[in-house]
């Protein structure tokens, strides 16, 4: 039997899983009588959800493709990419290398439960210092973890790339047509730039930055031909994995209404920020918004245990 083709034929179902789309109601948020679709992309695959996964499936088939059995990616301590990376290489056998930024992890992986879930589904953990960490655009240092390593595919941080843009796109196709405008948080960039590449006039595309300072704009205006775009920068509370008070109760009352979690570094934020622009502006028909869940769920534990001086996110 051709494994390589099996996987291929694995990934392939994947790549097409049609995720649900939920109505949820705004009722106790104060929008009577209009509910919200919500692409629960967070329910595809428990151990790999939302958007790391549609952008991890196209790289592991290109891998299979070319006969390499080995990932090599990029990650912080708390990283969704990498806990997806390392559950997705479980899940369709491979093996999985995760450049870990700070060498004072070593000896605390059993103290990050992003960290120690990644090693118990297999992943081989380096940690490197954050000057090397900076080089990991560099074609050169690239090249040297090639040698090091032996064939590997390499998977930027965030997992955005060409083949990930290229994953979301796909995701794009499968969704009804009726929806108008599409919502994502941005983080690197990749998941906007799938939804732009992927939709079709008259579709638009928002996306609501989890970062403070990053022009966007600028660096989405190649996808997307003729797709309306808005990004919203002024929803970050602080920038990336900042977060306050206001958020975390709006998190956890958002849980309590609806029974849909929320990450306080992407969606958490996402959706504050939408149901804030909903307020405030007239003329959006809100059936016509499908808002993508994006996942990253198994960072809140992380988030409570580094942010005592905050309330839990429950």
């Amino acid at each position: 039997m051709d494994t390589s083709v099996s996987k291929i034929d694995a990934l392939d179902q994947w790549l097409n899983q049609k995720a649900r789309i939920d109505e949820v109601d705004l009722t106790p948020f104060g929008f009577r009588g209009e509910s919200l679709h919500l692409l629960r992309e967070d329910q595809i695959m428990e151990e790999a959800s939302g958007n790391k996964l549609r952008k991890l499936l196209p790289n592991l088939k290109q891998a299979a493709k070319i006969g390499v059995n080995r990932v090599l990616t990029f990650g912080g301590a708390y990283s969704n990419h990498i806990a997806a990376t390392a559950a997705a290489g479980q899940k369709f056998g491979y093996q999985t290398i995760g450049l870990i930024r700070g060498e004072e992890l070593t000896e605390k992986i059993h103290e990050n439960p992003t960290l120690s879930k990644a090693k118990r589904c297999g992943m081989e953990l380096v940690f490197v210092s954050r000057q090397e960490y900076k080089r990991r655009f560099e074609a050169e240092y690239l090249s040297a973890l090639q040698h090091r390593y032996g064939p590997c595919v390499l998977i930027p941080e965030g997992g955005s790339n060409d083949l990930a843009i290229q994953g979301v796109a796909n995701m794009v196709q499968l969704l009804p047509k009726k929806f108008r405008v599409l919502c994502t948080p941005i983080g690197t960039g990749g998941t906007m730039a799938g939804l732009l590449e992927g939709a079709r006039t008259p579709q638009e595309v928002w996306g609501f930055s989890a970062l403070k300072g990053v022009d966007f704009v600028k660096q989405l205006e190649v996808y997307g031909e003729g797709i309306s775009r808005t990004i919203f920068t002024h929803f970050h509370f602080g920038g990336y994995a900042k977060a306050n008070r206001e958020l975390i109760d709006f998190i956890n009352n958002f849980k309590a209404c609806t029974q849909v979690p929320l990450d306080p570094i992407y969606t958490g934020k996402m959706m504050f920020g939408l149901l804030d622009v909903l307020r405030t502006s007239s003329g959006i028909d809100i059936s016509e918004i499908l808002v993508l869940h994006t996942g990253g769920l198994q960072g809140i534990e992380g988030f409570n245990a580094s942010n005592k001086a905050l309330s839990n996110i429950s």
